[in-house]
């Protein structure tokens, strides 16, 4: 079965997930960027989710984590959450 790693950032709004997408890649580091700002728990570590398979996340969320490129910032992503950067670390 395929699993895949990944670390997020999540917001309340589009506006602000777009302000942080353009200082990440501006430069500004993705963990750090997820401890101050995501008010997600994983955002205490730098927002990594640890490995997880499908199925385990919303279908947004699963559909850039087993689709999408990996090592680069995806995003918006809208949940019923909320507004999530997204970067897939690993994927197997």
């Amino acid at each position: 079965m395929a699993k895949a790693q990944a670390r997020h950032i999540l917001v309340p709004s589009q506006a602000e997930c777009e302000s942080l997408k353009k200082q990440i890649e501006g430069g500004a580091d993705f963990g750090e960027m997820a401890k101050k700002h995501s008010k997600c728990p994983s955002g205490r570590s730098g927002g990594a989710l640890g490995e997880f398979g499908p199925g385990q996340m919303v279908p947004e969320f699963d559909k850039v984590c087993f689709n999408g490129e990996l090592g680069i910032v995806h995003g918006p992503v809208k949940t019923q959450f909320g507004y999530h950067l997204i970067e897939v670390t690993k994927r197997a």
